[in-house]
């Protein structure tokens, strides 16, 4: 029953029809029709039907029983849904499973270790773990193609999904956490090994960027670094520099 109960908590956060419309709104923007999106952590698939509704081929990826059973009946047929995680090699692995707050279900241990002491995670409990599936991204390119856009959140395990990664694309997000800066500063460094990167924010689930400007890894290491730990979380987009 815990369980089900995070569900329906995720389903009110996430299908608010507000962020549904806002998120609609911004993929547009970013999406033209035909483009490749995969969505890394794609939780109650509300991303994942934004992006559709840009006219983007979305492959979505959600590990978590039971989402991934609630995609499978849910979500429109045109989207490939994946029963698995991403990180940096082809295995299996546990995952710690928050029945009552599944949205911070994780496969960084560091993350979960740290998060009680942290802003906003004093009432999470991480209660079981879940074995789940593990692939690469340079595994999904090889099987779907080049994507022109990968949003990736999943709780701490960030860096891990990246080094799976051998080669830049047009458009990558990551969801960050004020509270551990230094797994966002280690997305950052990532990323710019991976290509010349500009940057821009989302902040909590808004659907439009903070700055008219895209700025450099410099400037937005700046701006995180003067983030108070409880600051919202939100999304950093990185854009090839001569996309």
């Amino acid at each position: 029953m815990q369980r089900w109960m995070g569900v329906l908590r995720s389903l009110a956060i996430y299908h608010n029809p507000l962020s549904v419309w806002s998120w609609r709104g911004f993929y547009r923007g970013l999406l033209s029709r035909g483009d490749l999106a995969i969505d890394i952590g794609a939780h109650v698939g509300s991303r994942a039907r934004a992006m559709r509704s840009a006219g983007a081929r979305v492959v979505a990826l959600e590990p978590q029983q039971p989402f991934a059973s609630y995609l499978r009946l849910t979500l429109p047929r045109d989207i490939t849904l994946i029963e698995a995680a991403a990180g940096r090699a082809e295995t299996e692995t546990e995952m710690a499973i928050s029945s009552r707050h599944p949205t911070v279900s994780s496969l960084q241990s560091d993350f979960v270790a740290g998060a009680p002491g942290a802003p906003g995670f004093e009432h999470v409990d991480w209660d079981h773990k879940e074995r789940v599936r593990i692939v690469t991204l340079d595994s999904l390119i090889a099987r779907f193609g080049t994507p022109r856009y990968i949003k990736i959140d999943v709780e701490g395990y960030e860096i891990e999904v990246l080094a799976g990664l051998s080669f830049a694309v047009p458009i990558i997000s990551v969801e960050y956490l004020p509270a551990f800066p230094d797994l966002t500063r280690a997305v950052i460094d990532r990323l710019s090994e991976l290509g010349d990167y500009r940057f821009n924010v989302v902040q909590g689930e808004r659907g439009g960027f903070l700055w008219p400007e895209w700025r450099d890894a410099g400037g937005l290491r700046g701006w995180l670094d003067a983030l108070p730990p409880d600051a919202g979380s939100g999304d950093l987009f990185a854009r090839l520099q001569n996309d």
